[in-house]
């Protein structure tokens, strides 16, 4: 025993050992993740820059459906006091969804592939710039609405454009000096995205989307909801794993249709350039769908958003679940796949439990309303 102990202290102090020790140290610490770096395009993130950015995609991701959900019900409510039409999904529009979207995204990607990202990207980013900063204007009213001094310009008269021919209006819209101030705000944001193409500008606006998509969007009823996101379900996998379609557009579309987070935030801050992504179709499609069970909730006058807990909690089941697959096996993964089991059937097992399962999938807004409407002539 005396003999292998000093036998192995020598080797220890081998000067050659400890070259190559050095040596190996030096692969794995640096050489190794460069090389992984060059054949990417991305670097090795650290477990807490990667734990970061999905947290960072988590929030950015339930924090819209909260928020655009319960903003659905005001909005609703005061579109049909106003008389003014809810942009409504019938069965058809269900149905040929995902074949449009399938059509707009493959076409994208022959852009992308074979001709100039360039110029799509400067289209898109001035397209998106209009756009986002009328997003953001809705989201930012109510916030400018709140500030000093802001009460003066809640007292101006209502400004009303229209673009008609004859009878045909091609657009109206009404809005006050508090829309005025809150578009100019916004329009500075929008220059500074336009500018600068900074991940945070990117950010911004896409939540900005999500959140006034979850609003103002309906399904009409939770059977078109459920054939809809059940044909996503498909969509998603075809074109995540059967193609790689999904990702390259995703990744080289230089546009707010996803939101971001760098991985390499912990080392380079805001200017980190190794992201995480969710699309915000993930986010805005199961959205539009647990908003429409919270207004089954209200529309049922039970003091009960039951169905609405049930979708939000299995969104954030199927989220996690897609991150920790993510995770494990480090390649892109179709969040749909995930989200829409829990998202459809959690709910619907709640029904069944509650025996409400036909009263559910029977519930149609446009029924509803008409319905409650006869009440209130009676």
């Amino acid at each position: 025993e005396a003999v292998v102990s000093t036998q192995s202290t020598g080797i220890m102090e081998d000067p050659v050992v400890q070259a190559a020790e050095e040596v190996l140290e030096k692969v794995v610490e640096e050489i190794l993740p460069e090389a992984v770096k060059n054949v990417t395009g991305r670097s090795v993130a650290t477990t807490e820059g990667l734990a970061l950015a999905y947290v960072s995609l988590f929030l950015m991701a339930v924090i819209p459906i909260l928020w655009g959900s319960f903003r659905s019900i005001t909005y609703h409510r005061t579109s049909k006091e106003n008389g003014e039409a809810v942009e409504t999904m019938t069965t058809k529009d269900v149905y040929m969804f995902p074949i449009m979207a399938s059509c707009m995204l493959f076409g994208i990607y022959l852009v992308v592939k074979y001709l100039s990202a360039e110029h799509l990207n400067l289209v898109v980013a001035s397209y998106f710039f209009i756009v986002g900063s009328l997003a953001l204007t809705a989201i930012l009213r109510p916030v400018v609405g709140m500030l000093p001094g802001t009460s003066l310009l809640l007292e101006t008269e209502l400004y009303h454009l229209k673009f008609n021919k004859g009878a045909n209006v091609y657009l109206e819209c009404k809005f006050d000096m508090l829309h005025i101030v809150s578009l100019a705000l916004s329009s500075a944001f929008g220059v500074w995205y336009l500018m600068k193409k900074h991940w945070l500008a990117n950010n911004i606006f896409g939540l900005a989307f999500s959140v006034n998509g979850i609003e103002m969007i309906s399904l009409g009823s939770v059977k078109n909801g459920c054939i809809l996101l059940s044909l996503l379900f498909f969509y998603d996998i075809f074109w995540v794993f059967g193609t790689e379609v999904m990702v390259e557009v995703a990744k080289n579309l230089d546009a707010p249709i996803k939101v971001v987070f760098p991985m390499d935030f912990m080392e380079k801050g805001i200017f980190g350039s190794n992201f995480a992504m969710l699309g915000l179709g993930d986010i805005v499609l199961p959205g539009v769908f647990i908003a429409l069970l919270l207004r089954y909730d209200v529309s049922k006058g039970e003091n009960s958003n039951l169905y609405f807990y049930a979708g939000f909690i299995a969104y954030i089941l199927g989220l996690a679940l897609t991150i920790g697959v993510l995770t494990i096996f480090n390649a892109a993964q179709p969040a749909l796949l995930y989200l829409v089991p829990t998202c459809v059937g959690i709910p619907l097992l709640v029904s069944l439990l509650k025996g409400e399962f036909s009263a559910l999938i029977a519930y149609d807004e446009e029924t509803k309303e008409e319905t409650t409407d006869e009440k209130k002539e009676e």
